[in-house]
């Protein structure tokens, strides 16, 4: 590859970074992500693509370009499972896909050598073992906190149920029987009767846990792809 393929990883990353930072902020304040971003993201995408088709030393890895609709596919796949958490989620992958296809290449990073996997798949499953560390990030906090109480601790924590109204939270416990029981995840039109259960039994303090939009760790996930490389593929040779 000639010059130009670190200048276009650069271009990925900025543009990438840009959007997804973009998108995380509009998630996490109104739970929504514009399209437009998606849009915008896998249009430069595929001009990039279109210029390093025609970059000398390209040939040799267009074969990667067949995991772009395969990704993207997947990625529809998984979203009809539910195993993908949301559509601004999915058509972020899709896009991504389109953006990053092979794994990128700035001088010395990534610092854990190139994966075997397309880029926007180890970009996916970085973004997973992230997310995975949420759960310890909570119990640290509810231990500053001397709030510790399992599986709670690490799902959640303790607010006041008025707070908890008007913020993006669902609640972990719930009434059966006139005693407080755990509960994940309840479903939406359920969690203002609940609320209303606590009050009405004298309670104003309960364990919630966070709605922490996937946008947040696909952005972290992006980041780890280009400066540190693919986690799970770094992580399985540490064993083999």
């Amino acid at each position: 590859m000639t010059e130009m393929g670190p200048i276009l990883d650069i271009t990925r990353l900025i543009v990438g970074v840009a959007i997804l930072s973009y998108a995380s902020y509009t998630d996490i304040k109104t739970r929504k992500a514009s399209n437009i971003n998606w849009l915008v993201m896998g249009g430069i995408g595929g001009i990039l693509l279109l210029i390093q088709y025609f970059t000398p030393g390209f040939g040799t890895q267009i074969n990667y370009l067949i995991f772009i609709p395969i990704m993207i596919a997947l990625v529809y796949v998984l979203f009809q499972l539910r195993l993908i958490f949301g559509g601004a989620d999915a058509k972020a992958l899709m896009a991504i896909a389109i953006l990053v296809p092979l794994a990128p290449v700035i001088s010395q990073f990534p610092l854990w050598g190139r994966s075997l996997m397309p880029a926007s798949w180890f970009i996916f499953s970085n973004s997973v073992i992230l997310f995975l560390f949420i759960p310890l990030s909570l119990l640290l906090f509810n231990i500053a906190k001397r709030n510790i109480q399992f599986p709670y601790a690490l799902l959640g924590y303790k607010m006041d149920i008025k707070k908890a109204r008007d913020k993006f939270v669902w609640p972990l416990e719930k009434i059966v029987d006139g005693k407080r029981k755990f509960a994940y995840m309840p479903k939406n039109f359920e969690i203002e009767d609940e609320l209303n259960e606590f009050e009405k039994n004298g309670i104003s303090k309960i364990w919630v846990t966070p709605k922490i939009p996937f946008m947040i760790p696909l952005l972290a996930g992006f980041i780890c792809a280009f400066v540190l490389g693919d986690i799970l593929y770094f992580l399985m040779g540490l064993f083999m």
